[in-house]
């Protein structure tokens, strides 16, 4: 009689991408440090917040923050965070001081520090589109029954 040796992945669960079951979660970002906030939004976006977490199954859920004119940094972030990016021609570095950005694209803020926290996959390029930015406190998701957040 031949005993067959039992491994570790005959115990391990591996979610299937039909057996994904997807909601909204809203955070409100009145008064979060955008860093900490940051990591709770890409821990949804990519499904960690699950039991049934698998590494490359697209299981995170859609993510809605508001309030995001409202967001804060530490220290003197405020004065010395830069936002730079190249226009692809000589001398067409441009860069953006924190307060500036924050007065004009205030949801760029936050969409700049999640995807900074997301892997470099084709995967986590399509988790970031389930990402929504409002810059009051109103949003346009009601539709998608939103479950409010609590950090």
């Amino acid at each position: 009689m031949v005993h067959k040796r039992k491994t570790k992945a005959d115990n391990t669960f591996v979610l299937k991408k039909e057996e994904v079951n997807r909601g909204w979660i809203l955070f409100d970002a009145a008064g979060k440090t955008l860093g900490r906030l940051a990591t709770e939004i890409a821990n949804v976006l990519r499904g960690k917040h699950k039991a049934d977490f698998t590494p490359h199954i697209d299981s995170g859920d859609g993510v809605i923050v508001i309030n995001a004119d409202k967001i804060v940094v530490t220290g003197s972030k405020e004065t010395q965070k830069v936002y730079r990016y190249y226009t692809g021609h000589i001398g067409g570095m441009r860069e953006i001081p924190y307060e500036t950005m924050k007065a004009k694209k205030p949801g760029y803020i936050i969409e700049h520090a999640v995807w900074g926290m997301m892997p470099r996959t084709c995967l986590s390029r399509a988790q970031i589109k389930r990402l929504r930015v409002f810059v009051g406190s109103e949003h346009k998701m009601d539709a998608q029954k939103p479950i409010q957040a609590n950090i």
